[in-house]
């Protein structure tokens, strides 16, 4: 259920082809919020599957309004997206991953939000900031993920460490203790190269004080960029970490037979480790970022979206509406195990006395947004390269940091 966007770019080439205008379209007159009417809803892999019962439900208390909820695979979200944009057949709503929004913001067919109608301070300001796009909000935050470290704790008092590391210097040297101590193949897992290896770098730089755009501008050659490059290289030089892994590795198998005790990753592997490798219960957690200059991650998840388009925008705010406030967030936490973006949805229940849940909202309330960038999928494939480069010893820190700046200074406008 939990994601990442796969797919290039294709939207400027769609665009061109279908004559899709910066500006977008406009919708004939508005259907009441209370008129008989039908909503169109895409979303995506499990949470499409999932909402149809909400949208049930929904119908039940509002039965003026059919929700037509079509489940689309992750696998060809984008390009059904794209597509149907270029054409102008955007359903009404829409789920947006979050490395998707400065792309369909720039097609210019997307309702702004009513920011009278959603508040910011309802949500994780990470995620709320995704869906800015040169001062106006396009999305509404449905759940959210960031990367946390987890760890074996059996493995680590094994190894005579008895606390989760705080400090980069800690994680390495835990790393180390694994191997030398406790007898694992690795230290820890972390991605060396292939598609979105940037995220398992980015928490490094966030936490190095990296910002990705600064007066507009990539900042991918700075002090925080070369040291955080340095950092993810020495565990692929010290052998602390695999050079070489299978696109699709799925590293919870090795987390459960001990050859890989740590790794970065989101909220859905507490799920998988617990149906998959059930062993372990009382014998693992997930610990926030140990710091650089901070602990810092990166705000993932997905958000809600209006089509410029649509003829039914105001019963499509309320069916967002209900989506997201605390008690809809709350709900969609126990059909889906999607984090909730609402921070009032956490005050109670699992959300509130989960210690491995509480870790990821420690994380969330100091993570940091990836910028809504048109052509994001073009500069995350130029830092995955850079990323290769310095975890296969064909370039230095320093080397890859330029070179990621030049390769990106002409994708960001």
């Amino acid at each position: 259920m939990h994601r990442t966007a796969r797919t290039a770019s294709v939207a400027v080439a769609l665009a061109a082809m279908f004559g899709i205008s910066a500006c977008g379209g406009s919708g004939g007159a508005e259907v009441g919020a209370d008129e008989k009417q039908t909503l169109t809803v895409w979303a995506m892999g499990t949470e499409g599957e999932k909402l149809v019962d909400v949208a049930a439900e929904y119908q039940k208390k509002n039965p003026n309004v059919t929700v037509k909820v079509t489940p689309v695979g992750w696998d060809v979200a984008h390009q059904k997206q794209v597509a149907a944009a270029a054409a102008g057949n955007l359903p009404d709503v829409m789920q947006m991953g979050s490395t998707f929004m400065g792309e369909f913001a720039e097609l210019g067919v997307l309702e702004p939000v009513d920011t009278k109608a959603f508040a910011e301070k309802d949500f994780f300001p990470a995620a709320w900031e995704g869906n800015v796009v040169d001062g106006t909000v396009y999305g509404v935050p449905w759940y959210v993920d960031a990367r946390v470290l987890y760890y074996r704790t059996d493995l680590a008092e094994k190894a005579g460490v008895g606390k989760a590391p705080a400090t980069w210097a800690e994680m390495s040297a835990l790393a180390g203790a694994f191997q030398e101590k406790a007898d694992t193949k690795w230290g820890i897992s972390l991605q060396p190269y292939n598609l979105d290896a940037w995220q398992n770098w980015l928490p490094f730089f966030y936490s190095a004080g990296g910002e990705l755009i600064k007066d507009g501008k990539p900042a991918l050659d700075s002090e925080a960029a070369v040291k955080s490059l340095a950092e993810y290289a020495s565990y692929f030089e010290k052998g602390l970490a695999k050079k070489s892994v299978q696109p699709g590795y799925d590293v919870i198998k090795d987390f459960g037979n001990g050859s890989v005790p740590m790794f970065l990753s989101g909220p859905w592997q507490t799920v998988n480790i617990a149906e998959n490798q059930p062993q372990l219960k009382g014998k693992w957690a997930a610990a926030p970022l140990p710091a650089g200059t901070s602990s810092t991650s990166f705000a993932g998840g997905s958000s809600l979206v209006i089509s410029k388009d649509s003829e039914h925008k105001p019963a499509a705010r309320e069916f967002i509406k209900h989506l997201t406030d605390a008690k809809g967030q709350a709900d969609w936490y126990k059909r889906t195990t999607d984090l909730p973006a609402n921070k009032a949805a956490w005050d109670d229940g699992e959300l509130a006395s989960d210690p491995h849940l509480k870790t990821f909202r420690t994380q969330m309330e100091s993570a940091k947004a990836i910028p809504a960038l048109a052509k994001w999928a073009q500069i995350g494939s130029k830092i995955d390269s850079a990323i290769e480069s310095v975890t296969q010893g064909k370039a230095s820190p320093a080397e890859a940091a330029e070179k990621m700046q030049s390769e990106t200074a002409g994708l960001v406008e």
